[in-house]
């Protein structure tokens, strides 16, 4: 199963992080640290809101009939001229589903965490988000994933890790998500899905070569 770096140390992933990059006119650096901690909180809350049944079924019907991973065929086209508004407001609506009222706690650590500022990391999350959820919908295909048990255990395999691994994440995100903890989970929840690399560029510092 594919997992997060999978997707950050492809194609795609390069364009991911020169696009977000040359929209926030952040450098790749720390366009690249936004994106690290942002894609672990994002399917972590995911997985979190999968475990009742409407959020399943919510997050199911949005992968079937919207976000199929057709978003990760043209990245570079995504992000030429800059991202479109519809675009925009389709990751405001997933993020505001995704972290409901825990969205400035979120943003707010991560920019702590980062150094990137707060507009910035927002306008980061809006656009990852599609693409997130495109990714997973790629991986639903692919795994013919039907079930909300399915779809959580899909996630936590994106996520990586063994289960107790994946127990102490889930839990790092939900105290997150919960709480007003600040930007030092975050980064335990990226060095977790990293391999536990917490150095300055981490892994995906070596893997984009800044």
């Amino acid at each position: 199963m594919a997992g997060i770096l999978d997707l950050l140390n492809s194609d795609a992933g390069k364009q991911l992080i020169q696009g977000v990059s040359q929209e926030t006119n952040q450098s790749t650096d720390k366009a690249t640290s936004v994106i690290t901690m942002a894609m672990p909180l994002l399917m972590g809350a995911m997985k979190r809101n999968v475990s009742s049944s409407e959020g399943a079924s919510g997050l199911l019907n949005a992968l079937e009939n919207k976000h199929d991973g057709s978003i990760l065929d043209n990245l570079g086209g995504l992000f030429s001229g800059g991202v479109n508004e519809d675009v925009k407001r389709d990751g405001l609506g997933i993020l505001g589903h995704v972290l409901g009222g825990s969205q400035n706690n979120v943003v707010g650590a991560i920019s702590k965490k980062s150094g990137v500022d707060t507009d910035s990391v927002m306008q980061i999350l809006t656009v990852v988000a599609p693409i997130i959820l495109g990714y997973l919908g790629k991986q639903k295909r692919q795994n013919n994933v039907q079930s909300s048990s399915g779809l959580e255990g899909l996630l936590g395999g994106m996520l990586g890790g063994g289960k107790r691994s994946q127990q102490k994440q889930q839990s790092l995100i939900e105290s997150l998500l919960d709480g007003d903890n600040d930007g030092s989970v975050v980064d335990d929840i990226a060095g977790m899905v990293l391999g536990g690399s917490k150095k300055k560029g981490g892994l995906l510092g070596g893997l984009f070569g800044n």
